[in-house]
């Protein structure tokens, strides 16, 4: 039975390793969705119907014509053909096939750890797993911001959707200490505050970092290292 045990523990953690993964690249390629202002090109919510991209002319127009109608195209992209569209297309929907992803790559392989650890066990995974649930939200939340009155989501909307998806790396990482090497955890708690506090630091760079993206606030300064 022990052995057992350390065997799920063993493939709980490098399931919790390929999820750090995941996450990291969906915040990298989040970033750039970002630069390359293409969060906007799809228009709606589409939980399961955008699981495949355009397959047909008439569903890439189709997808065209609802960008036509959003405040982004009409003031900042009417020269934009087709083709062009099509380039800010693909990063929105491999950011929200990547959300797609970890979704379904956390909660499957949780179902059989909950069967295997019980659910006191692994309580912790499942806020997690709400987290990601949640974030999802929250990215629909911004992009909605971005479709009337204005060319760009909300820099509000967006550092809270940038933190959120740090905190679920965050946890994550420490889902993946803890199953390193559990009688180490009482030294994780011994040096805690110094972490803390850099960590707090750290995610309120984030946040202000994400202002200055959502406000375009970087081209203002436009010369490194001097600033202007």
């Amino acid at each position: 039975m022990y052995l057992n045990e350390k065997k799920t523990d063993k493939y709980l953690y490098y399931w919790l390793i390929i999820m750090f993964i995941f996450v990291s690249s969906i915040i990298i390629v989040g970033g750039l969705t970002r630069l390359t202002d293409s969060g906007l090109s799809i228009t709606e919510w589409e939980l399961f119907k955008g699981f495949l991209p355009p397959l047909s002319s008439s569903e890439w127009n189709n997808y065209f014509n609802l960008y036509k109608k959003i405040p982004e195209y009409k003031l900042q992209n009417t020269d934009m053909n087709l083709d062009g569209f099509k380039i800010i297309f693909w990063w929105e929907w491999g950011h929200r096939f990547l959300g797609r992803l970890i979704g379904l790559s956390f909660l499957i392989p949780l179902i059989y750890f909950t069967f295997k650890k019980g659910i006191k066990n692994v309580k912790r995974l499942y806020f997690i797993f709400i987290l990601i649930c949640f974030q999802g939200f929250i990215g629909w939340f911004m992009v909605r911001s971005g479709l009337v009155n204005r060319v760009d989501v909300s820099h509000f909307r967006l550092s809270i959707h940038l933190v959120t998806a740090f905190i679920i790396l965050s946890l994550i990482l420490w889902e993946i200490l803890n199953y390193k090497d559990t009688n180490k955890r009482s030294q994780y708690f011994i040096k805690y505050n110094l972490p803390s506090i850099l960590l707090f630091i750290v995610f309120l760079q984030i946040v202000f970092g994400a202002f200055v993206s959502g406000m375009d606030a970087g081209k203002i300064y436009n010369t490194w290292p001097l600033m202007g």
